[in-house]
């Protein structure tokens, strides 16, 4: 009877669910969703590693700890939650922080659901998932927006392809500093959930390729395309996870620069000399011209806005990696 309206459209698939395994790396915002409706789901073995303790802050988004948590491992209270939810899983809690190389130890199963926190744990989940061939769900959540997508070595890019290394320290504000609303990060990890279902069953096509991009403010989705680089490949299955953040070479152009985020962030604060034109113009048809840089906040929406010009014919642009994130750390 449990999962009687899920076998209604997944059948004898179920049983994939019963056999997988899948790593979870943190059990915060982004885990809590994920890890209960996989658990729900059935997924039969589940292992959570993840080092933290809750704390008051997180209960308005993580939302599988309660106020009598307060100071307990999120692991063990992870675990108890979801065996509370289905006692027929399995539930592995690690209260300890994924370093390297311990991490190709720890790191096993199927598939890993990454909302880990930090780029130095996100680089060391890539580096594991990348070498033993298993697909990487990953979010991330910035504000008021977020970022989800599938890498699997081999079926398409890994994390080094959309971020080589670490971004300069201070680059990107952390969930404290630039702060996070709890229905965005249940939306992500429940798409993150979705993914491994998919992958598990065989049912529907991964987000492998692609890179979706979601505005709760705006309630839409963009999808950004993704290629793959043998050549770092290469080197992420051959030398240590990047550890050490460096700030990126950004150089202040003397040819167009349109700044491609929205009217009230460019009017808070941008490159001297920059044009708005924001996203959502160009989406609607407004064009810029040749050999500009466009530039946003952290490099997605100016990637976005690159590829929709490029498709009009506008030739010569360029995407300013890192955004004026990076621009500022330069």
């Amino acid at each position: 009877m449990r999962y009687a309206r899920q076998e209604a459209l997944i059948g004898d698939r179920q049983q994939k669910l019963f056999d997988a395994h899948v790593t979870a790396i943190g059990a915060g915002g982004l885990g809590s969703p994920a890890l209960q409706y996989l658990a729900a789901a059935g997924v039969g073995r589940i292992t959570i590693i993840d080092d933290d303790v809750v704390d008051e802050s997180n209960l308005h988004r993580q939302v599988l700890h309660k106020t009598a948590d307060v100071g307990r491992p999120k692991v063990e209270s992870a675990r108890e939650a979801l065996l509370a939810l289905n006692p027929d899983v399995r539930i592995e809690a690690v209260h300890q922080r994924l370093r390297w190389p311990e991490a190709m130890d720890l790191i096993r199963g199927d598939l890993v659901i990454d909302g880990s926190d930090n780029f130095d744990t996100r680089h060391i989940v890539s580096t594991t998932c990348a070498r033993r061939g298993i697909p990487h769900i990953w979010s991330a959540i910035l504000g008021f927006d977020a970022q989800l997508s599938v890498f699997w070595a081999g079926h398409g890019p890994i994390y080094e392809d959309l971020f080589p290394e670490p971004p300069a320290p201070g680059a990107v504000p952390s969930c404290a500093q630039a702060g996070v609303l709890g229905p965005l990060v249940g939306i992500m990890g429940s798409a993150m959930a979705m993914e491994a279902i998919k992958i598990i069953t065989g049912l529907g096509t991964p987000l492998t390729g692609r890179l979706a991009y979601y505005s709760s403010l705006e309630q839409t989705w963009d999808f950004v395309p993704l290629r793959s680089s043998p050549a770092i490949l290469e080197h992420v299955l051959h030398s240590a996870p990047t550890s050490q953040p460096h700030a990126p070479t950004v150089t202040k152009p003397d040819f167009p620069l349109i700044d491609v985020r929205e009217p009230h962030e460019y009017t808070r604060h941008h490159i001297p000399g920059a044009l708005n034109v924001p996203l959502s113009a160009i989406q609607s048809g407004a064009s810029v011209p040749e050999n500009a840089v466009l530039y946003c906040q952290a490099g997605i929406r100016s990637e976005q806005a690159y590829f929709l010009l490029s498709e009009q014919g506008i030739a010569g642009l360029r995407s300013l990696r890192g955004g004026i994130d990076a621009w500022h750390a330069d």
